[in-house]
């Protein structure tokens, strides 16, 4: 029956044929690294079990988190904001927000560095009271939070502005406070757009490079720790192999220190992730029609 459908709507046949190269161009390209790295299971496990692959996955993904946290504490509000009032210069606030997304993230790096610096602006004041950034924690996460900031804020103005300002005026009008509304009613409608520019903020966090790399290399995040491997050892760690003799221990070694398993270990793991997290697109909006349905409960009452 919906095949029969789709033939009498030709339209969509034509976008599937057309989606299809873009969705079997991402297919090949992580499908290819994973059968490549199928001929050599014992390197994944060898990968899975180095110790500095696991620190820097827990470096990647808790400042990820942290990075993802920040975004979502001071973006939501100002996402609310963008999309309820007009104002002069809205625009360019909007644009300053997005200038993570044009420029180069080399240039985030070194203006990041610039900024944040034992001698910077404020790296300076924060070292005196005991926080450093270059080549600490703390820089991997200011990093990843400069890069990824406009996937959430973006994702969270446009949920808000698909909440119709009318649910609002009613929830208001009923007695609840603008606080209340905003818990009870506009957040949880918007919260789907809001859980997805969360879920890339975080993504493009744990994909950063090339900031991370110029402000904070240490500790290494799984990212840096890929481009080390890979400019040392190469994809399977051969190099290593041939340093090491031959030697079974060295051969697992050279396994794990090549980029290859890393990368098919990181990919596996964001994968899982995602496909859990996209389950649970699926309560989206309904706490926000409860939360507006008893409202409406409440005002017929004290009618």
């Amino acid at each position: 029956m919906k095949i029969e459908r789709l033939k009498r709507e030709k339209i969509f046949l034509f976008f599937i044929f057309l989606g299809f190269f873009l969705v079997a161009f991402v297919c090949v390209t992580v499908g290819n690294l994973f059968y490549e790295q199928a001929a050599d299971f014992s390197g994944l496990l060898a990968a899975a079990k180095d110790p500095a692959v696991l620190s820097a996955f827990w470096v990647s993904f808790s400042a990820a988190i942290c990075a993802t946290l920040v975004a979502f504490f001071f973006g939501v509000p100002l996402a609310y904001f963008l999309a309820r009032k007009d104002f002069r210069g809205k625009s360019v606030v909007e644009s300053v927000v997005d200038v993570p997304l044009v420029i180069p993230h080399i240039v985030a790096g070194i203006a990041l560095y610039s900024v944040f610096m034992r001698s910077g602006v404020l790296g300076a004041p924060l070292e005196r009271v005991g926080i450093a950034f270059t080549d600490a924690f703390p820089g991997i996460v200011v990093a990843m939070l400069f890069v990824s900031l406009p996937f959430l804020v973006d994702a969270a103005r446009e949920g808000f502005k698909e909440v119709d300002p009318r649910l609002e005026n009613v929830a208001r009008s009923l007695g609840a406070s603008q606080w209340r509304t905003f818990s009870k009613i506009t957040f949880p409608l918007a919260s789907s757009s809001i859980f997805s520019g969360a879920v890339l903020c975080w993504a493009r966090g744990i994909s950063e490079f090339a900031a991370v790399m110029i402000l904070a290399s240490y500790p290494r995040s799984a990212s840096i720790l890929i481009g080390d491997r890979f400019t040392s050892y190469g994809l399977s760690g051969s190099g290593l192999v041939e340093a090491a003799g031959g030697a079974a221990g060295g051969a697992a070694g050279g396994a794990a220190a090549g980029a290859r398993p890393i990368s098919v270990l990181l990919i596996s793991v964001c994968l899982a992730i995602f496909v859990l997290l996209r389950g649970l697109r699926g309560l989206r909006g309904l706490r926000g029609l409860r939360g507006l349905r008893g409202l409406r409960g409440r005002g017929r009452r004290r009618g």
